[in-house]
């Protein structure tokens, strides 16, 4: 029974472990420094409209991390809208289109956006 027991609660802890890697692997995480997303985000007028720390036009950065914290889908989710552009989930003034931003260069705002905006 001994034997039993400690096997399941070993297996018990391989599954957490393996979960918890999963989910990790799934979180967002900024591969561009924090003062080269901050080039891309002026140089392709992000600035503008939204901030580190505080709402303009658009919600802060830190706001929409807090939104997404947790959601293994956000990177895709707005890559799309960056790209693309819309409305409806901050407000009804919509978020213009980037179609000209290169992809790579929004993949890696958005992985900063999502990793909280660091300034170091």
């Amino acid at each position: 029974m001994k034997r039993w027991f400690l096997g399941s609660v070993a297996a018990a802890v391989v599954l957490i472990a393996a979960a918890h890697g999963a989910v990790a692997a799934d979180m967002p995480t900024s591969a561009v420094s924090p003062a080269d997303a901050m080039n891309i985000a002026r140089k392709n007028a992000c600035m503008g409209c939204h901030a580190v720390d505080r709402k303009l036009v658009g919600p802060s950065f830190q706001q929409i991390a807090e939104k997404y914290k947790g959601d293994a889908k956000a990177l895709a989710r707005l890559e799309t809208k960056v790209r693309d552009g819309g409305s409806g989930v901050w407000g009804m003034l919509p978020m213009p289109s980037h179609r000209s931003m290169d992809s790579g260069d929004i993949t890696k705002v958005v992985g900063w956006i999502l990793a909280g905006s660091p300034s170091k």
